[in-house]
């Protein structure tokens, strides 16, 4: 990092403590920070050598939030959020639903103040990125915000890039998107693994991602986030939809597929009934593309993941446990998947990853296929990094290096060469391969399928350091609460 980098990123980091003294979340700070940054960049854009009309009225320019301070600049702030929500295209999209949550105006002049100093424009892509991918990550660390369960540990979508290995002129999709992760992860892939030309870079500007995010500030960080990373145009039309994926097909289909559909099993909305109550109703997908209709959430996903692929398209996606065992509409999803893809690879993870607590997920990688009548997946390699590895967010969180070993026997270069780790001889091998015929003989078509014993509780001297096994007692309790919440909603629904 650059003398200059360390210093802006000194900057905006001191605001954000002060700020945070004084009730303002970081989540908070950073929205406040998209909009700034954006109508100072807006105001580069406007000037030589640029010269590009973005669409905001002089009234509210850069220059005229500049001008301003105390009460007055306080109420010319609110009414600028309030006016440009109002305007089309990635403008309007940046600025939809915005609010000053600044509300001492001395605090919010210092920060228009810092940003005015840069030249933001003209600023290295990394150095903008690292900012804003910084503030991303202690959003989702702040438990009590709920960002964390938009927010994919950097390490396991790395991972998860290395092995679809992404090529330049392919298109990439993610249907609940979250602050844009999985775009970023697959961006640096390609700047870093090919040399591009003109037309290359102009693809990967403008046309490579697409996705869908429906909670209007997560979509604001993911629109920012990819435009201080140099992917999409300050005046053009948002890559990143606000509508729910799963209500239609879109006709869209993707080269490659990268996502973590977010936690929680059911689809639900919420009403007054007529007593003046509230009450949950599930939510179901009627789509003729779905092998089953259910109010599963990731059930869902997993449907329509397969229909916006294109054949031969490659897709990697974080799903719970439940996606892998539960009956009824899973097992017919799991049978259809195994039928109509090659599943190829599931990676379990371990728990105390995620910013949000209580979820055992896995990594399934599958490539779509045209239809036949034989099943496509012939064989499941399964990769356990879950049984006797432990990890927490702050003193052990999970690097990159943890998975190494897993692309290693994933074997990018060309997964048709693989070795298992696991035989007779060596039962501590964490990589293993299941048959078609091996998996469709297990209850429920289940893919849940673990080997190792679990060495803590065979020998109490391989136990964990003790704040390892409470986050991990704690992660299991969660889980079981949420499952018992399910059980709960389900019984009140059918007694209603």
């Amino acid at each position: 990092m650059s003398e200059n980098t360390s210093s802006i990123v000194s900057k905006v980091w001191n605001f954000c403590n002060v700020l945070r003294d004084g009730g303002v979340s970081y989540g908070d700070y950073l929205e406040q920070l998209t909009y700034l940054i954006f109508l100072k960049m807006a105001d580069e854009y406007r000037k030589p050598p640029y010269n590009r009309d973005i669409g905001i009225p002089e009234e509210y320019s850069w220059e005229s939030l500049k001008q301003k301070k105390g009460a007055e600049l306080d109420t010319h702030y609110k009414k600028l959020l309030d006016e440009l929500s109002r305007k089309p295209g990635m403008l309007g999209q940046i600025f939809l639903k915005a609010q000053n949550k600044i509300s001492d105006p001395a605090m919010l002049y210092k920060i228009i103040d810092m940003i005015d100093k840069e030249k933001w424009a003209m600023m290295e892509v990394d150095t903008k990125g690292e900012i804003y991918e910084g503030l991303l990550q202690k959003n989702a660390e702040d438990t009590k915000s709920g960002a964390g369960q938009y927010f994919t540990p950097r390490p396991l979508i790395k991972a998860m890039v290395e092995c679809i290995g992404p090529e330049p002129m392919k298109t990439i999709g993610d249907p609940c998107c979250g602050t844009g992760g999985f775009f970023l992860g697959a961006y640096d892939f390609i700047t870093s693994n090919y040399k591009l030309d003109r037309e290359q870079k102009r693809f990967l500007k403008d046309k490579t991602f697409s996705g869908n995010e429906i909670v209007a500030g997560t979509r604001r960080l993911a629109l920012m986030n990819l435009f201080l990373h140099n992917i999409g145009e300050i005046d053009g039309e948002p890559m990143i939809s606000n509508t729910d994926a799963l209500i239609a097909d879109p006709g869209i289909r993707y080269d490659y597929v990268l996502t973590n559909p977010p936690f929680g099993k059911k689809s639900s909305m919420t009403f007054t009934n007529e007593e003046g109550e509230l009450e949950r109703e599930d939510l179901t997908y009627n789509r003729q593309d779905f092998w089953v209709t259910s109010s599963n959430k990731q059930l869902n996903f997993v449907q329509h993941i397969r229909t916006i692929l294109k054949p031969g398209g490659q897709a990697a996606v974080v799903l719970p446990d439940n996606v892998l065992f539960e009956g009824g509409a899973g097992e017919t999803v799991r049978k259809k998947l195994l039928e109509t893809t090659d599943l190829h690879t599931i990676l379990r993870l371990p728990t105390g990853i995620f910013y949000a607590h209580g979820v055992k997920a896995n990594v399934v990688f599958f490539e779509s296929k045209p239809a036949s009548k034989d099943p496509w997946t012939k064989e499941v390699w399964i990769y356990d990094y879950r049984t006797n590895v432990h990890h927490t967010l702050k003193k052990n969180p999970m690097k990159y290096q943890d998975l190494e070993d897993f692309i290693k026997c994933y074997h990018p270069e060309n997964r048709h060469n693989r070795e298992e780790t696991w035989s007779e001889e060596n039962p501590n091998g964490r990589f293993r391969k299941f048959s078609y015929d091996e998996i469709i003989a297990r209850d429920k078509t289940s893919l849940d399928i673990f080997w190792l014993k679990d060495e803590s509780l065979a020998d109490l001297e391989n136990l964990p350091d003790p704040d390892v096994l409470a986050n991990e007692i704690i992660e299991n309790l969660e889980s079981a609460v949420e499952s018992f919440k399910e059980i709960m909603e389900e019984i009140n629904g059918n007694r209603q």
